[in-house]
């Protein structure tokens, strides 16, 4: 993800948290502020916490926090080499970053942002991650192994992991335990309860059993 499109980001989400009130019909989108992140190389997932007023923003070995209400940023969360995506459990007080370049999870204190530990997912490049709030779990898709690993949020051990296929990058859940995972030619469901999956491709649907503990 680029600057500009980091900073138009960051700008549609200052104003739906708070800011200047926008009118569909009688203003188009326009930048209202820009705020100031250091730090050097890409940029991948922004995640807002809507319900902490704050936006987390993956930046190549480290994650920058910023303070929605006041357009600040608070501090980074560091160590996360080649960090994809950021999820929240909220009534745990936990956060996980998805790092591509070493196949872990950072797992942080959101009111500190200081790291608790480090989980290594046993799949390559994890991609996408969410955290599913009816099983209590945190998911990552791990495009370079074609796998998804879940992780137990509260502990931060391993649960299981599954075989996807494909390049699983993008995901979703919806907090009624089913997750969501993407690639370019299917959409993968994980359903934790039934310790299942689903894939869709263009032509077929096939189910497969796999052991979520």
């Amino acid at each position: 993800m680029n600057q500009t499109l980091l900073r138009a980001a960051v700008c549609v989400l200052s104003a739906l948290t708070g800011g200047a009130a926008l009118s569909a019909q009688t203003k188009p989108y326009h930048v209202v502020k820009t705020i100031a992140l250091g730090g050097e190389g890409g940029w991948d997932y922004l995640f807002a916490d809507s319900a902490g007023q704050r936006l987390y923003v993956s930046h190549a070995t480290r994650v920058e926090v910023v303070d929605l209400i006041r357009d600040t940023s608070l501090g980074v969360i560091p160590n996360t080499p080649g960090v994809h995506g950021i999820a929240i459990a909220p009534e745990l007080g936990r956060g996980f970053t998805s790092n591509g370049r070493d196949s872990t999870v950072t797992i942080f204190d959101v009111s500190t942002m200081a790291t608790l530990g480090t989980v290594n997912v046993g799949g390559r490049n994890p991609d996408a991650i969410v955290y599913d709030p009816a099983s209590r779990r945190v998911f990552t898709m791990n495009g370079g192994s074609g796998t998804a690993t879940a992780i137990d949020a509260a502990t931060g051990t391993v649960a299981g992991t599954v075989a996807l296929g494909g390049r699983p990058e993008f995901a979703a859940a919806d907090g009624r335990g089913r997750v969501l995972g993407f690639d370019r030619a299917r959409v993968s469901r994980v359903d934790p309860a039934q310790s299942a999956f689903t894939v869709a491709h263009p032509g077929r649907i096939r189910n497969r059993v796999e052991q979520f503990p």
